[in-house]
């Protein structure tokens, strides 16, 4: 089958489940063309990124020009479905939170998009996000495109579905993907009921390099990691109130945060105001390889995020038998169990987040070895890519045919 992914900016330094989820298509036997609006290459850190960049096509890579042009061949060949599906654009834009402007933006770019999916002969387009990438390719299949799915991961799409116009892209869709049960749930309530079997549960999943993984060991060290975008809904900000906690009660604790984000420079600032220098380390961005080794490298993962569709980083650091400490939010739950492969705490309660770090501290290895081959069973059960892609190839086929 010959398919197309698009997404906002691919390959993305947080969105290796995108890259592991295409590469596992095609040793199915799927062929993938990699269609993006723009590059994200001055963050690539990451070999196997680099390599997906050189595979993209950009839209935005095209000067304003050529594009106007490529939407002006559109509406000399298609003037009927040019004119519709720009008025979409426009009643879209109008209940949306980015606006009429943009969305004619969007549907500018589609017809680029439509060029691209008529000339290399695709059958079938997925989109990932619900926002604006799926705008893009719902104005491409109004235009006389192929045939689209597009997976939902949360939070964003859930914080805002009207303004997104999330039941009118599942109304035009194949099929949609949800990557948990809730994920599921939230979808179930914009769509009618006669609508439900369209969302499909896919996870994101885990290749051989995290899931053939030989060593059950645990890691006696003092250190913890949180991996993840420097934002406000991952909980940083709340974990270092945490940290300066057990600084002041004399516990000796060591925390890596494997990211970058528009909070860095807030959450420095914090760390010097709470005199944890000496134990808070920010890397930046990281390659792959570079986070499985901070992972086995510590003690365990601490993510007390906010909100959330399910973080990919937790079923690394499960795989890796690394116990986590998260939260009680949207998809986390399925996988991460309290008490069996980490602790799950409340969103926002600095005392428990404390609390379970402590615990994790103190820790014996029996129990760290006990928690690490729960959760590395729990992710092979449920978060291999190979299974996982093999599911999402059988939907494709059966939403052409």
């Amino acid at each position: 089958m010959h398919l197309a992914y698009f997404t906002n900016q691919y390959p993305k330094v947080s969105h290796s489940f995108i890259r592991r989820e295409i590469l596992a298509l095609e040793q199915l036997g799927h062929s993938v063309e990699r269609f993006a609006l723009r590059s994200d290459e001055a963050e690539l850190v990451d070999p196997a990124d680099q390599l997906e960049f050189s595979k993209t096509a950009y839209i935005l890579s095209d000067s304003k020009l050529s594009i106007v042009l490529q939407a002006f061949g559109v509406l000399i060949l298609h003037p009927i479905k040019f004119i519709m599906t720009l008025l979409v654009a426009v009643k879209l834009g109008f209940r949306s939170d980015r606006g009429i402007l943009r969305h004619i933006a969007y549907f500018v770019e589609s017809c680029v998009l439509l060029k691209w999916q008529l000339r290399n002969d695709i059958e079938h387009i997925h989109a990932h996000f619900g926002t604006n990438s799926t705008t893009v390719v719902l104005f491409a299949y109004l235009l006389g495109g192929v045939g689209y799915s597009f997976t939902v991961h949360g939070p964003e799409e859930f914080d805002k579905p009207e303004f997104i116009s999330l039941a009118e892209k599942i109304k035009h869709s194949r099929f949609v993907v949800a990557i948990s049960s809730y994920g599921r749930s939230q979808l179930f309530r914009w769509i009618p009921l006669e609508q439900w079997h369209k969302v499909k549960v896919v996870h994101c999943g885990l290749d051989d390099a995290f899931l053939m993984n030989n060593s059950k060991e645990p890691n006696l060290s003092n250190q913890l990691v949180c991996v993840g975008r420097l934002c406000e809904q991952k909980g940083q900000l709340l974990l270092l109130e945490s940290m300066k906690e057990l600084s002041d009660s004399g516990i000796d604790c060591k925390l890596v945060l494997a990211g970058d984000g528009p909070m860095r420079a807030e959450v420095e600032r914090r760390i010097v105001a709470y005199e944890l220098s000496d134990r808070v380390e920010i890397t930046g961005w990281i390659s792959s390889e570079q986070v499985k080794k901070i992972l086995i490298e510590s003690r365990g993962l601490v993510l007390p995020s906010f909100a959330e569709g399910l973080p990919v980083v937790i079923m690394e650091a499960l795989a890796l038998c690394r116990p986590v400490i998260t939260t009680y939010v949207a998809g986390i739950p399925e996988l991460v169990k309290d008490g069996e492969n980490g602790w799950l705490i409340p969103a926002g309660d600095s005392e428990a987040l404390t609390s379970a770090i402590r615990a994790m501290l103190e820790a014996n290895s029996q129990k760290l070895t006990t928690m690490g081959i729960n959760g590395f069973k729990a992710v092979n059960e449920q978060h291999n890519i190979k299974i996982e892609a093999a599911k999402l190839g059988r939907y494709f086929e059966q939403g052409i045919h």
